[in-house]
């Protein structure tokens, strides 16, 4: 009697919501875990025990303290980051669909790219001042690098059948940037985003360390150099959980504007 194989076994959805959760959380348990053992029995000043930190974060992070440095930090994080969106996105659209405007601008921006926004910070000081403008260039300053280069990139790969079709039916102009150019780029640009949006949390960070009453940076070297040393870890951790919070609001954002490209990459793999 012949048998059949039986295939493989997939599990349910819930059962692969639960498989991806449990890889999600398990490393960064294991590094917390190894975190605690390893300052455990720590006397050192400057490496506290987690437990310390853990203990003095709820008495540190209040409503009050959230209010005044995290929303502000954010709100500065928020605005350069879309300023060097629009910016990134409408010159590379620009720079990518012309042969003759990309030779031009080419030299100056390799030029413009190897200078490290931290060292721009005393400079943009000079013409923008202290206050929260000058925070939002140095953040926008570096991240319109990897947005601008990405949508360069994508613009250039747009498939020429699409072009020649477009063309063909008269989307020219402003049109067919919007409905042909820009969603077949779209998978580049987002890459672009997501690299931009690591970039700007720590140029946050550097820009509030320098001239700052308020924010994450200021706050953190106000602990340090008061020697409040607990404190200033839980700053860190208050950086580290924001980036991530933000890391999944993109994660959302990206598979819902890029749901047809996720479900064509998912069916050509499944396809024989």
């Amino acid at each position: 009697m012949t048998g059949v194989r039986p295939g493989p076994i997939r599990p349910g959805p819930w059962g692969g919501l639960l498989l991806r959760a449990l890889f999600v959380v398990a490393l960064p348990a294991l590094l917390v875990g190894l975190w605690w053992l390893a300052s455990d029995g720590s006397t050192d000043v400057y490496w506290p025990p987690l437990r310390t930190i853990l203990r003095t974060f709820p008495d540190v992070w209040t409503r009050a303290r959230l209010r005044a440095d995290l929303v502000p930090s954010l709100l500065r994080l928020l605005a350069g980051y879309a300023s060097a969106a629009v910016v990134g996105i409408g010159l590379g659209a620009l720079i990518g669909s012309y042969r003759a405007v990309r030779a031009v601008c080419e030299p100056v921006l390799e030029f413009l790219r190897a200078v490290p926004p931290p060292v721009l910070v005393p400079v943009i000081m000079l013409f923008a001042g202290i206050g929260d403008t000058m925070k939002i260039v140095v953040i926008a300053s570096g991240c319109v690098w990897p947005i601008l280069l990405n949508t360069i990139e994508g613009v250039r790969a747009v498939d020429p059948v699409m072009s020649e079709t477009a063309r063909s039916y008269g989307i020219t102009g402003p049109a067919r940037i919007r409905s042909v150019v820009l969603p077949s780029a779209s998978p580049r640009i987002f890459a672009g985003l997501r690299q931009a949006l690591s970039i700007g949390i720590i140029l946050m960070v550097i820009s509030e360390m320098f001239a700052a009453s308020n924010g994450l940076g200021f706050t953190i070297v106000q602990f340090q150099r008061g020697f409040a040393i607990p404190d200033m870890w839980t700053g860190i951790l208050v950086l580290g959980l924001l980036g991530f919070l933000l890391s999944v609001v993109f994660q959302v954002v990206e598979r819902r504007v890029l749901g047809w490209y996720h479900g064509l990459r998912d069916s050509s793999r499944r396809s024989p």
